[in-house]
């Protein structure tokens, strides 16, 4: 909402308008339909994965065609797009940073062919389509990097001033020309992301790859 509202600036009271909900709520669908009645024609839906889908699969019964964002913590296939209903999600857009493991682009890369190598061995049962494992695997190389840096100094003082000094990392399952940067005075990792769009059984990613430093 802080990133909308960054953008329409003094436009935001006139032309935005929101609707929450709680983590308690058995769902979002009423929601949806009053979202629907302000005669909007776009909606960003930054649900966590269970309301996404909720939202994801009301949006189409009730017949609204709106310029459809979804924010990325609720792209995966998996846990969100394949409970709403494939079908129901032809078109939603959002953008990605990792690589997702199922899609054959990656079927040769080194870093998704590791992460697979990892999962099977240390969680043979575990999804690899799953946001939480693709995630984790970065995090995980991300500290590995970091006690690299440490050298033989590993107090959390050191641990803490590598981790903010971290320049151009390449993690295996971020997505090509995508890096890993920190200072003292930035701790946001991962600033670039790209345009993707769902076709019905996966995410294609379209464009250039965005910086939002620049």
């Amino acid at each position: 909402m802080a990133g909308v509202r960054d953008v329409l600036g003094k436009d935001f009271d006139t032309r935005a308008t929101i609707a929450n909900y709680e983590f308690s709520d058995p769902t979002i669908e009423s929601q949806i339909v009053n979202l629907k009645a302000t005669g909007a024609d776009t909606l960003i839906v930054g649900a966590t994965p269970k309301f996404a889908a909720q939202g994801i699969r009301r949006v189409y019964e009730i017949g609204w065609k709106p310029t459809f964002f979804l924010a990325n913590v609720s792209i995966w296939v998996s846990s969100v797009m394949e409970p709403a209903g494939l079908d129901k999600g032809i078109g939603i857009l959002s953008t990605a940073y990792v690589k997702d493991p199922n899609d054959p682009a990656w079927t040769d890369d080194p870093g998704v062919k590791e992460y697979k190598a990892f999962l099977q061995k240390y969680v043979p049962d575990g999804d690899l389509r799953d946001q939480g494992f693709v995630n984790g695997y970065n995090s995980a190389m991300a500290m590995v990097q970091v006690l690299k840096q440490c050298g033989d100094d590993v107090s959390p003082e050191n641990i803490l001033k590598q981790a903010l000094n971290l320049k151009d990392i390449e993690l295996p399952m971020l997505l090509p020309g995508i890096k890993v940067n920190t200072s003292s005075s930035d701790h946001l990792p991962v600033e670039q992301m790209q345009m993707m769009r769902f076709d019905g059984k996966q995410w294609v990613r379209f464009g250039d790859v965005r910086d939002a430093r620049k």
